[in-house]
C-alpha cells in the first residue's frame, strides 16, 4: 500500500508541473508568436503558437522561467506566474541610414565543410551554432545574400527560426544582429533550402559571426512524440563548440594532456552562406 501512495504522489507531482500560460506585447495587448521559453539551468524548452499559448513540463516548481523574442525585452518569471507574462517591446534609436549599392555580380559560398558527410538527428531543446569566421578574402563580397539549410523531415511546411549572432572579444556569441525574426519553412523530406536575405541588409562583420537555428515546439511541427524539421549536421575539428539551453550559452571545450586546448569532433549544423558584392 506504502509503494501505491508514493507512486500516485509522484504522478500527481509531475501532473501540476504543467504549466500554461501565454505571452502578450505590453503595448497593444496582441499575442506573441514563437516565443522562446527556457525552465531555469534544464534542457526543457517551448514554444509558443501563433496564438501566444504554450505549454511547458517541469519537475520543479521553484525554478523560473526565461522568454526571448526578438524586438521584446528578455524576462524571468516565476512558475506560479507564468499564467499571462507581458513582454514589453523594445525601442531602437533611429540611425543613419547609409543605402549601399548591391551588384550582385560575384557570390561565394561559405560555410562547407571538408568532410562532407551529413547525418539528421533530433538535437533535443536548444539552438545549435555555427561560427564564420571573417577572412580578407570576403571584402569584395561582403553582403550576405542567401542563406543555404539542410533539413529532414516528416511534416509537410515545418517551420524553423534562424538566428545570426555577433562574437564577442572571448568568441562567444553575442548579441542578435536581426531586429525581426526569420522563420523558414522546409519541405517533407530532405530538402536543401536556399532564403534570400537581399532585404535584410546583413554584411558580414569583420570578426566573423554565428548562425544558429532554433526548433519550434509547436503542435504544427510535431510527429509523434518529435518535434521537426531535424537539421542535418557535418562534424569539423574545433577547438570549441557553443549552446544555448536552459537559458544560456554553454561553451564545451576539451584539454590535451598539458592543459592547453585540444581540438575536437564538433557536429555543427549544415548550414551555408552565400556572400555577394
Amino acid at each position: 500500500m506504502k509503494f501505491k501512495i508514493t507512486i500516485l504522489l509522484l504522478l500527481t507531482n509531475l501532473i501540476s508541473a504543467q504549466i500554461k500560460g501565454v505571452v502578450k506585447d505590453s503595448i497593444t495587448g496582441k499575442p506573441i508568436s514563437f516565443v522562446n521559453i527556457w525552465v531555469e539551468n534544464e534542457n526543457i524548452a517551448a514554444t509558443t503558437e501563433e496564438d501566444g499559448t504554450f505549454v511547458i513540463n517541469t519537475t520543479s516548481k521553484s525554478q523560473k522561467l526565461f522568454f526571448s523574442a526578438l524586438g521584446f525585452e528578455k524576462k524571468s518569471v516565476k512558475l506560479a506566474d507564468a499564467s499571462q507574462v507581458i513582454l514589453k517591446p523594445i525601442s531602437y534609436e533611429l540611425q543613419e541610414i547609409n543605402i549601399l549599392k548591391k551588384l550582385e555580380t560575384k557570390q561565394i559560398e561559405i560555410g562547407k565543410t571538408a568532410s562532407g558527410i551529413y547525418q539528421a538527428f533530433d538535437n533535443g531543446p536548444k539552438i545549435d551554432v555555427k561560427f564564420f569566421p571573417y577572412k580578407t578574402s570576403y571584402k569584395k563580397t561582403k553582403f550576405i545574400k542567401q542563406l543555404r539549410l539542410q533539413t529532414d523531415s516528416k511534416v509537410e511546411n515545418a517551420t524553423v527560426k534562424i538566428h545570426f549572432y555577433s562574437v564577442n572579444p572571448d568568441c562567444s556569441p553575442g548579441e542578435e544582429l536581426l531586429k525581426k525574426d526569420l522563420i523558414i519553412t522546409v519541405k517533407k523530406g530532405v530538402n536543401n533550402s536556399r532564403v534570400n536575405l537581399s532585404e535584410r541588409n546583413l554584411i558580414m562583420p569583420k570578426n566573423g559571426l554565428y548562425v544558429g537555428f532554433e526548433k519550434l515546439n509547436i503542435e504544427s511541427n510535431k510527429e509523434g512524440k518529435s518535434y521537426y524539421p531535424f537539421v542535418l549536421y557535418s562534424h569539423d575539428e574545433k577547438y570549441f563548440a557553443y549552446t544555448f539551453s536552459g537559458g544560456k550559452w554553454n561553451k564545451e571545450t576539451r584539454l590535451a594532456n598539458d592543459g592547453s586546448l585540444a581540438k575536437f569532433r564538433v557536429f555543427e549544423p549544415a548550414i551555408n552562406l552565400i556572400l555577394s558584392n
